[in-house]
């Protein structure tokens, strides 16, 4: 199979969260050899997994986890300091690695949605991003020419909530 395991199993045990706070949902999506279907995903309120794949499913009950700034990294890039990652989605790109595969990162930034953008548009560029301006948003390509784009809105005067595409 395609999809691992070992990904989610190893983050479970490194971002457990004993507290109230909402935690980061979770979800890898693909499929077998044979093109079956196949789901991992964590929900971010209970951190309940459910695993679906051909011939095994299971919910497990499970610590919640909590993904914040320095657990995702793009190109030596971090998510803006102080953000906490809501929702993760990683869909597959099919049994050949090309197609609709890629990452969805939402998270929540403690800043302005303007100073989030300036921040990140200079640290991409930086890490051989291409990128153009337009809003509070940035789009264009990584280093490895996929596509990208980076959606902010506000979140109150002093905070914003952003979304991070890669590929598909």
């Amino acid at each position: 199979m395609r999809m691992m395991l070992v990904p989610l199993a190893a983050l479970s045990i490194a971002a457990c969260s004993g507290g109230d706070e909402d935690g980061t949902s979770i979800t890898f999506n693909g499929e077998t050899e044979s093109g079956a279907a196949a789901t991992i995903s964590t929900d971010g309120n209970s951190g309940a997994m459910k695993i679906d794949l051909p011939g095994f499913k299971a919910d497990i009950a499970m610590p919640k986890l909590k993904l914040d700034a320095g657990d995702f990294e793009m190109n030596g890039v971090n998510l803006y300091p102080g953000s906490t990652i809501t929702s993760l989605n990683i869909a597959d790109g099919g049994n050949e690695g090309e197609g609709s595969g890629g990452v969805t990162v939402r998270f929540a930034a403690p800043a302005a949605a303007d100073v989030v953008r300036n921040w990140f548009g200079e640290q991409l560029q930086q890490a051989g991003f291409k990128l153009t301006a337009a809003g509070n948003a940035l789009s264009g390509t990584t280093d490895e020419g996929k596509p990208f784009r980076m959606e902010l809105s506000p979140n109150g005067a002093a905070a914003s909530d952003g979304t991070i595409t890669i590929g598909g």
